[in-house]
């Protein structure tokens, strides 16, 4: 026998939607991509493709053909119409009873949605404050899956601190990357910014900001650095898909680079411009 409630309603079991069912709301089972445009034109999708397929292979979830799911994509932006958009899709395993382990005879479920990327034209010009926070996180950041409460609770200390983001810090002491985004320092001419390994996410906006950097002619560090030594850096700024480049002005409540976007940064911008042009 088997009984059901949803909110304060019994609903028969046989009645309840197949979304009740979803690996992805019981477990956080599957894995998602954020993607954007820039003037009517997606940025980077194929990037983005690969490492959706990486994600998936991951995690065993099997019967997924990625060109169907960038068809999809290009075709719900092209319907949307909205030039700069945010895109936003995830597979679950598919539906089933609540077990952890699963019958890979399940169909995966397909989810997308598109909405109008906020103007951030503000935070790249006055930059914005970070705060650390424990990075306690699974050990395949690597994987972008659905299990993101610690980067939810993370985000929202940063957020009662008034924070645009907070920067996670691991077990050792190191800084490992942003609850949403890649974070990079500045050093003279040096770019500083976490190797990336299992436990950091290989970001596709920090692969473009390694090609603006070199086309800056600014040296390429990847070294993992405490949250000290980041306060003493001349530069700070962090890299998401929805924002590009956003420079960092106040690192746990010490103003970096003078209280403003660093000369570097905003030369950074610049160049990642033009790879979106």
């Amino acid at each position: 026998m088997q009984i059901a409630m949803v909110q304060d309603k019994f609903v028969p079991v046989e009645q309840l939607d197949a979304a009740y069912f979803d690996r992805g709301l019981y477990f956080g089972d599957g894995v998602y991509e954020v993607i954007r445009s820039y003037n009517g034109r997606i940025f980077a999708l194929d990037e983005h493709i690969e490492r959706f397929a990486h994600s998936l292979a991951a995690i065993e979830i099997i019967g997924v053909d990625v060109k169907e799911i960038r068809r999809r994509v290009q075709k719900a932006f092209d319907k949307a119409g909205i030039a700069n958009a945010k895109i936003y899709f995830h597979v679950t395993r598919g539906c089933g009873p609540r077990n952890h382990s699963w019958d890979n005879s399940l169909k995966p479920n397909f989810f997308l949605i598109i909405s109008e990327l906020e103007d951030a034209s503000e935070l790249k010009t006055k930059g914005v404050a970070v705060s650390v926070y424990p990075d306690m996180r699974w050990k395949r950041c690597d994987i972008k899956s659905l299990n993101l409460l610690p980067n939810v609770l993370a985000h929202q200390d940063a957020s009662k601190k008034g924070c645009f983001e907070a920067i996670l810090v691991n077990d050792a002491g190191f800084i490992t990357e942003g609850s949403s985004s890649a974070f990079f320092q500045i050093f003279g001419r040096a770019l500083h910014t976490t190797p990336l390994s299992n436990n950091i996410l290989p970001s596709v906006t920090r692969k473009f900001v390694l090609k603006a950097a070199l086309n800056a002619r600014l040296e390429l560090v990847e070294k993992s650095i405490t949250p000290n030594q980041a306060q003493t850096a001349d530069e700070l700024f962090l890299a998401v898909t929805t924002k590009d480049i956003i420079p960092v002005i106040k690192f746990d409540s010490r103003t970096v680079s003078g209280g403003k976007p660093g000369k570097y940064t905003k030369q950074l911008i610049e160049e990642f411009r033009l790879f979106t042009a």
